[in-house]
């Protein structure tokens, strides 16, 4: 079974954090017994455009990485600014894609696409000139942000959610919404963790000592928040509850991004404010256990795989409640607070220290549901059956690209 992933994003030797669930997902994949091979496009604006802005400069990125035994592919595109806004950029890609599987003499059985947009709509102008099925995994903003940018990416996200052989979503929240959103059948599947890796056998013995490993205050209680260094993610309400948590707490954020340098700009920055920047995929869990709660106050999420990898850790949790973020807590999902509020940081923190027995309780309860349901190699297991289903409607399992799509060009 060969399938073509597609993806906007997927970790590099230079950037190991960026699109970690999609490498976790592969990598289960092929330890089952599943051949795939990903192609990653990376956006190339003009020499004018990288010259004015930083953010638009060309990335450093080889052309093919061999990850853990799996093929990564990452021809440019053009690009051009806010193109998911108002430059669908879906043709340009679906044609740098075509011209990879052509030069590399690539074979599929069938595509798997991520994010309906841009990722989505490539893969089914793909789809179409190689006459293969293909499956799409929406993931959050794809839908709940996306769309809304203009008419454009409206029309774009309802044509690619509607082609698609097959529709899942990472989480039931999310399925249900796309449904509303398009009408379409959609599966709810989790990406998952690896729980081998997340089991607890030493949490709070150890937690002072992984502490000073990792430099971070012994004598405090840590917020952990790991991610993008982004306002959409709500790291500037943190920031700001700080001055109302009692002195006790300190903010660590893990991760880089823009406004990193704005937040070395805040005035309890290297004393009750620190910034670790980016780290490896490895060191998550210690950073973890090293917390006393773990944060992600998101404008708007899908299904993050640092929430359930804390949750499986068993540490107290603060969360939004948006995206598929409630699917994770379920019946506690009144516990979850409101994006965009400083008030109910402190207050969520506060309740943690005058209840403990409580959310203890919760915690292991939450770990146990995790546990139960996030697991990625049964979940792949699930998403085999899946492939298999596509793989009963390809009629070819070989193709050979003899044009480049007119309309790709």
């Amino acid at each position: 079974m060969k399938v073509l992933w597609i993806t906007s994003v997927y970790p590099s030797e230079e950037n190991p954090g960026i699109g970690v669930f999609h490498e976790t997902q592969v990598r289960a994949l092929t330890s089952l017994g599943v051949e795939v091979t990903v192609i990653n496009p990376i956006p190339l604006n003009t020499s004018i455009i990288r010259v004015w802005k930083k953010k638009y400069r060309k990335k450093n990125l080889p052309y093919l990485e061999k990850r853990n035994g799996v093929k990564v592919y990452r021809p440019v595109y053009r690009a051009t600014p806010g193109q998911l806004r108002w430059f669908q950029p879906d043709k340009r890609i679906a044609r740098s894609i075509l011209n990879t599987l052509k030069k590399e003499n690539l074979h599929f059985d069938f595509i798997h696409a991520h994010f309906a947009m841009p990722s989505g709509g490539a893969a089914r102008i793909i789809a179409a000139e190689c006459q293969k099925p293909w499956l799409l995994t929406l993931h959050g903003s794809d839908v709940h942000i996306y769309p809304s940018f203009s008419r454009s990416a409206e029309r774009i996200f309802q044509k690619t959610v509607k082609s698609a052989d097959e529709v899942i979503a990472v989480g039931k929240h999310l399925a249900i919404a796309a449904e509303r959103k398009t009408g379409r059948e959609c599966t709810p599947l989790p990406i998952g963790i690896d729980l081998t890796t997340f089991k607890i056998t030493d949490a709070s013995i150890w937690k002072a000592k992984r502490k000073g490993e990792l430099t971070l205050p012994k004598s405090k209680k840590i917020i952990l928040y790991i991610g993008r260094l982004v306002k959409e993610k709500g790291i500037f309400e943190l920031a700001n509850a700080l001055p109302f948590l009692p002195a006790e707490y300190v903010v660590v954020y893990v991760g880089d991004g823009p406004e990193k340098k704005r937040l070395q700009r805040q005035e309890m920055y290297n004393e009750r404010l620190f910034l670790v920047g980016q780290i490896p995929n490895d060191k998550v869990r210690e950073y973890i256990l090293a917390s006393d709660i773990f944060i992600l106050p998101s404008y708007s999420e899908g299904v993050p795989t640092v929430v359930i990898e804390a949750m499986a850790l068993k540490i107290p949790i603060i969360c939004t409640n948006v995206g598929g973020i409630p699917d994770l807590f379920g019946k506690y999902s009144n516990l979850l607070i409101q994006p965009k509020s400083v008030q109910d940081i402190v207050t969520r923190v506060k309740e943690l220290m005058a209840n403990p027995i409580f959310y203890e309780e919760v915690i292991e309860e939450l770990s146990r549901h995790v546990h139960a349901n996030y697991s990625v190699v049964d979940n792949a297991k699930k998403l085999i059956e899946k492939y298999e289903g596509l793989t009963n409607k390809s009629t070819n399992s070989t193709y050979e690209i003899n044009h480049i799509w007119e309309e790709a060009k």
